[in-house]
């Protein structure tokens, strides 16, 4: 089939690109020192080390004539729009960054943000979860948002405190075993 009759089109409108935030609006963009300093280090090898090398792969292929059928090229510039729209994502992101230490809580026995929490289900499984900004969650590392479902039912609550979560398999209560916060970093 000719191209004439198909649109083909993997370039994606940077204009229409979609950035749909994950907080709830009016929230502030919450998040620990060392998931900021993991953000903006990955900002600087994207702009400093990725970028520059992508574009020197570029630059080599578009020097090899027709560029309608060179890989590197076509390659390269998709893989350039990608490592730019997410400098732009970073960019925005620690603009609007809140850093939280969480080794400053004066409140130990209660779950806020940054907490650590050992808890357990009905069935008397225990988890150990740590509450985190949305940007720096790892669900499988035991790394949570504080927007999550989890980490909404447990903040607030004390040690020893039972707190319910709502699920759309039904309600669940949790048993919080123990908190624990990051000890205050010593100045030097």
């Amino acid at each position: 089939m000719s191209k004439a009759f198909v649109k083909e089109d993997d370039q994606v409108d940077d204009d229409l690109e979609l950035d749909v935030s994950p907080l709830p609006a009016g929230t502030k963009n919450y998040i620990t020192r060392d998931g900021y300093q993991r953000l903006r280090k990955e900002l600087e090898h994207l702009m400093n080390v990725e970028r520059p090398d992508v574009v020197q792969t570029v630059s080599w292929a578009a020097s090899n004539g027709d560029r309608s059928e060179n890989g590197d090229y076509l390659y390269g510039k998709k893989r350039l729009r990608e490592i730019d729209r997410r400098i732009r994502f970073l960019t925005r992101r620690l603009e609007i960054a809140e850093v939280v230490d969480p080794a400053n809580q004066p409140n130990r026995d209660q779950v806020f943000f940054g907490a650590t929490v050992l808890y357990s289900d009905s069935a008397g499984e225990e988890f150990r979860v740590t509450i985190v900004g949305v940007d720096e969650a790892e669900p499988l590392e035991g790394r949570i948002s504080w927007i999550s479902p989890v980490a909404r039912a447990l903040l607030k609550a004390h040690e020893g405190d039972t707190v319910v979560l709502r699920t759309p398999g039904g309600v669940e209560e949790l048993d919080i075993l123990e908190v624990h916060y990051p000890e205050p970093r010593k100045e030097q």
